[in-house]
């Protein structure tokens, strides 16, 4: 049902066309190409009805809860096909109701039921999806319409008409009146960096100044996606965060939360206690985030980029700030840089230093999975200029990383580092195939533990080890033969000693390859929270 749209593209000349394994891939690499672009930029995933719109869902919910504008077309029956309002299950072949489906997953989506209409259709879709809180939308495009023949003036005349892009939230001077007073006040300032601000074309700028004004930042993990490791950055808050980046939320005397959700993940469960000593200002596009889980002193909706541009951080904004505090978040963080896999044959800590250290200087775009080498990465990646990380947020889909790292490297001239594990990348395996076909310059980096190891971990604190499913009746296989099979270069490691040597080919290799680690009973991310610590309990605890 999607045949003679795929036909008309390809006879056009106008498109590249990368043909996926599966929907769900197609719908990540689709996501990968806006990532890189930082919104600027949308992909269209297509799928034929039925099992392939479903199988789209996955990637359409990973675009909606991480706000990635995508465009997503699925084909449908023809129209005198439908059901209508017929009670019966199914009239055509493969005939789903996606529209009703997707509704609460895309912004905007519309089954496009005449010729006339569906220039219209696309032209409300596209610009939904770049307007505001960016995020996807969906077109459901019966058979018989694609077979139609658009007339000549209908495709003239929306060809000329500018996308309809809704204006950001500017940010008003009452709310800047107020939070210049608070931050003037301010004796232990801190600043909270969300998803909300990544993409923002001058977070990077804003924050080197910040940087330079003795100012401290923090980020939550998507916010940590962009954030280049400078002096007064103490990294990653949450359930997984960075012990220094909690210490600081919950010993500052005022908090500014630029484009997070503040979701359990990033506060703890006992949200009462979160920044406990604080007066909170949180900053969001959408209306409907702020005082939601955490109630703030003082919320200002307005999109990061307009916030950036017109609150420019200065010395004498924070005339007040006691000069010892980024001396002692310094200490914390120096405190909790030792190594806390020691009793481990591979520590995920010196895997993580390692690369950062031999990539320091080259432009990558890492590309995370979702399981405990998700959290090891977002822990220990430190991000130099001209380096970006991508994780799969809100959804927190496995099998996200390779086919969202190949809509990347289709989209990049430089490297991209994808970080796996083994259930993670066997959720889409098939997708190496697509790696050796398009050749491009990406490495598969799998943490190999025999095990889904976060869950394995939560069984063990609450279900006394019993490990159904995350180790008693799962398995892997050799993920190095597979690549060789698909003709991949791969390599094959299983000590720490032969870290340095095999990831230090990543610079210098062009094209496909792929770096297996095998870290049999690796089963857990340290530090982390248990479920209603304060967020700042974290353990094992420290003993230096």
């Amino acid at each position: 049902m999607i045949t003679h749209l795929l036909d008309s593209f390809a006879e056009s000349g106008g498109f590249s066309i990368i043909s996926m394994h599966h929907e769900q891939s197609a719908a990540f690499a689709a996501e990968g190409v806006a990532r890189h672009a930082r919104g600027k930029t949308l992909a269209i995933a297509m799928g034929t009805s039925g099992p392939g719109a479903t199988n789209l869902l996955t990637g359409i919910g990973s675009c909606w809860f991480d706000s990635v504008p995508c465009l997503f077309i699925t084909g449908q029956v023809n129209t005198h096909e439908l059901k209508g309002s017929l009670g019966v299950r199914q009239q055509g072949f493969q005939e789903l109701d996606i529209v009703e489906v997707t509704k609460s997953l895309t912004k905007f989506a519309v089954r496009v039921d005449s010729v006339e209409s569906l220039l219209p259709q696309l032209h409300k879709a596209l610009s939904a999806a770049l307007s505001g809180r960016q995020d996807p939308v969906l077109l459901d495009i019966p058979n018989d319409i694609q077979r139609a023949e658009l007339p000549d003036e209908l495709v003239e005349k929306w060809l000329i008409q500018p996308l309809d892009i809704g204006f950001e939230s500017k940010l008003r001077e009452s709310d800047i009146k107020k939070l210049t007073n608070l931050c003037q006040k301010a004796q232990r300032p801190l600043i909270c960096i969300g998803g909300g601000g990544r993409w923002a074309d001058s977070m990077d700028p804003w924050l080197a100044n910040a940087d330079q004004c003795g100012v401290p930042y923090v980020s939550t993990l998507m916010g940590h996606e962009r954030i280049i490791a400078r002096d007064r950055y103490f990294n990653m808050i949450g359930s997984y965060g960075n012990r220094e980046a909690n210490w600081a939320i919950q010993n500052c005397d005022f908090l500014i939360v630029i484009g997070a959700r503040l979701d359990v993940r990033q506060t703890g469960a006992d949200v009462e206690d979160f920044g406990r000593q604080a007066t909170i200002v949180q900053i969001d596009i959408d209306r409907t985030q702020l005082n939601n889980r955490v109630k703030a002193d003082l919320n200002i909706i307005a999109d990061a980029e307009s916030f950036f541009k017109l609150f420019p951080v200065s010395e004498d904004m924070f005339r007040n700030i006691d000069q010892s505090w980024v001396s002692v978040l310094s200490a914390q963080r120096d405190r909790a840089q030792g190594n806390e896999y020691t009793d481990w044959t591979i520590s995920p800590s010196e895997i993580f230093n390692k690369l950062n250290r031999v990539l320091a200087d080259v432009t990558v775009d890492y590309v995370c999975d979702v399981g405990n080498h998700q959290m090891w990465a977002a822990q220990s990646l430190r991000l130099s200029p001209r380096q970006s990380v991508h994780y799969s947020g809100g959804m927190g889909a496995m099998g996200f990383a390779l086919p969202a790292a190949l809509g990347i490297a289709l989209k990049s001239r430089d490297k991209v580092v994808v970080i796996t594990g083994d259930g993670s990348l066997q959720i889409n395996i098939q997708e190496l195939d697509t790696l050796a076909r398009l050749g491009v310059d990406l490495t598969v980096l799998v943490l190999n533990n025999s095990m889904l190891g976060m869950v394995k971990n939560f069984q063990d604190m609450y279900f006394d080890g019993r490990d159904q499913s995350t180790r008693k009746g799962y398995s892997s296989p050799v993920f190095a033969d597979i690549a060789s099979a698909y003709g991949i270069e791969s390599h094959r490691i299983d000590a720490a000693e032969q870290l340095d040597g095999v990831l230090g080919l990543i610079p210098g290799h062009k094209g496909p390859l792929l770096i297996e680690v095998v870290m049999e009973g690796a089963a857990e991310c340290r530090p982390r929270l248990a479920f209603g610590s304060k967020l700042d309990e974290q353990f094992p605890k420290l003993t230096n």
